[in-house]
């Protein structure tokens, strides 16, 4: 069992300029202890459930290119970028910027989108949801192109591109990991069967099903479901105990998942790394 750090909050002690030192300190702390794998959101308002929209939020993928200069290991990712943020040409781009400046550590997370508010406050356009699939398939299709090398015209329903030119290539082979987040049974998780490397389900009653279903759509597709790994986002409280977390671990294990990504609520909770590298060097 692997275990990973979330970072949804920036809302940190001392305001605006103690964002770098802390976010600094969290991430070398979680890469010198060994855990798996360091995550922000890639949101561009606080969302509903961790803080108010106007509370600090960095844009993920600058957040994670400093991340990736201050530590040596841990991988880094988005969880997830919604679909809608950018053109897949220039999101592959951005992604394998990632992954070559951290020597292969990046991950491609990516989802539907799903956050209407923080889109029209920024002028986003978010079309209804069949059509953010659209984009969903149409961006993992053209990222598989752009990380083979295939440079010749995409003509699809949402996104043409004359010439999908990736260079330099990613480091990662045959490319950076595909995580699709969201626990959509008819698409999501058909996508999560067809296209990706890893699915991020939530730790909740219902994920024993979702792996099923999971499992029914790698068999329609003829991909091997345990070539997927599966990673599951759960809550690390401020109270959380050792043995709390242990029974999550553990409990998770036995239901097949392979990675737990621990989501910290708190803006600044220092205990957290400590314990969950404890908790990556018993399930380890």
């Amino acid at each position: 069992m692997r275990i990973g750090i979330q970072i949804p909050s920036f809302t940190y002690p001392g305001g605006p300029e103690q964002i770098a030192p802390i976010f600094a300190r969290v991430a070398r702390d979680a890469d010198q202890a060994g855990l798996a794998s360091l995550w922000v959101m890639d949101h561009f308002f606080q969302i509903r459930g961790v803080g108010a929209a106007e509370e600090p939020m960095l844009e993920g993928y600058s957040a994670l290119s400093y991340a990736a200069a201050i530590t040596e290991r841990i991988t880094l990712g988005t969880m997830v970028t919604g679909v809608v943020y950018r053109h897949p040409g220039i999101l592959v781009k951005t992604v394998t910027t990632l992954d070559v400046l951290s020597g292969g550590r990046a991950w491609f997370g990516v989802g539907a989108a799903w956050n209407a508010e923080e889109s029209a406050g920024l002028g986003v356009p978010f079309p209804p949801v069949a059509q953010r699939f659209e984009q969903l398939e149409e961006t993992l299709l053209i990222a598989k192109r752009m990380w083979a090398g295939d440079e010749s015209p995409f003509a699809g329903r949402q996104y043409q591109l004359d010439r999908p030119l990736n260079s330099p290539p990613s480091l990662s082979r045959p490319h950076p990991r595909i995580l699709i987040g969201g626990g959509g049974e008819k698409k999501t998780l058909r996508l999560v069967a067809r296209y990706a490397d890893a699915t991020n389900l939530f730790d909740a009653p219902e994920l024993p099903h979702k792996l099923d279903v999971l499992r029914e759509h790698c068999a329609r597709e003829g991909r091997p479901y345990d070539d997927i790994e599966k990673t599951v986002l759960s809550i690390l409280r401020a109270d959380s105990t050792p043995a709390e977390l242990e029974e999550v671990v553990g409990r998770l294990a036995e239901q097949g998942v392979d990675q737990v990504i621990f989501s910290v609520r708190q803006p600044y909770e220092p205990n957290a790394v400590p314990l969950l590298a404890d908790l990556a060097t018993k399930f380890g």
